[in-house]
């Protein structure tokens, strides 16, 4: 079942995550039919808590 996060706003800019048996799931939301990318639910995590520290750097 994919999901969109409950703080995304109105402007369409936003991802939609699915919990597969052996990976996690991410696609655009406004492109449903387009490409999906997984990852590893421990790589998922990993990026859940950096994301959730601030310790993210869109500028690297």
């Amino acid at each position: 079942m994919w999901r969109k996060s409950t703080r995304s706003g109105g402007e369409g800019n936003c991802v939609e995550v699915a919990v597969f048996a052996a990976a996690v799931g991410v696609r655009d939301s406004k492109d449903q039919q387009g490409p999906v990318l997984t990852f590893t639910e421990s790589a998922w995590s990993d990026f859940v808590t950096a994301t959730r520290a601030q310790q993210l750097n869109a500028d690297r």
